[in-house]
């Protein structure tokens, strides 16, 4: 902890937390240990994105295996991805995710089989609540289901699911969730209309070497 964690007094020492108000020593204990945990997570997710520039899928998904990503077969992370606790995030089989996405693992991040998700898209499943005194965070879990497709730039917040062969367009904003073969778009995203398509049986084509 910081020097400014700790209180020097006449009477003797010690902790305060971020609020300053004063700590217990194993409640204080307990935070040290938990700030060096952050410190190891910290440089687990740094390796992540210096892995993630390396042009060979097949040495990028080992690491973010050995990260605790779960990744079915098949399935390809583009480069330039970042990530927040890989061991949430579950990803099935036949799925390709665009160059420079961003998982967030805080929560239970889980993503079907034969999604496509384009380039930049941010999937997020812990935020700051905003009814709350310390702006403590509020995780909720994401569930992408198979077949679908989110757009570029798209934005996915906590606690939403999308239901099998939804298409998310390019910039939208997700608050809620998202029916099965429904289109959605927007600012927040509001349902378009539902998708053409009768059957869900297609797979992606192959993934870009240098993407």
């Amino acid at each position: 902890m910081k020097l400014a964690n700790l209180k020097v007094t006449p009477h003797g020492f010690y902790f305060v937390d971020k609020d300053d108000k004063q700590l217990s020593i194993s409640t204080a204990v307990l935070k040290i240990i938990v700030r060096f945990y952050n410190y190891f997570l910290d440089a687990q997710l740094y390796f992540l994105w210096v892995i993630g520039y390396i042009p060979f899928f097949t040495i990028r998904g080992l690491s973010y295996r050995l990260c605790g990503i779960q990744i079915g077969r098949g399935s390809v992370i583009h480069m330039g991805a970042r990530f927040f606790l890989p061991k949430n995030i579950k990803i099935g089989q036949g799925t390709i995710l665009g160059d420079h996405i961003f998982l967030d693992g805080r929560a239970k991040l889980t993503i079907g089989n034969h999604v496509d998700i384009a380039s930049e898209v941010m999937i997020y499943n812990s935020e700051h609540d905003l009814t709350s005194e310390t702006m403590k965070a509020r995780e909720e879990a994401v569930t992408i289901g198979d077949y679908v497709f989110i757009g570029p730039r798209a934005v996915i917040l906590p606690g939403v699911s999308i239901g099998e062969g939804a298409v998310i367009a390019a910039g939208a904003v997700v608050t809620k969730n998202v029916a099965p073969k429904m289109v959605v778009g927007g600012v927040p995203a509001k349902e378009i209309g539902p998708r053409q398509i009768n059957e869900l049986n297609y797979r992606l084509g192959r993934n870009r070497l240098f993407q």
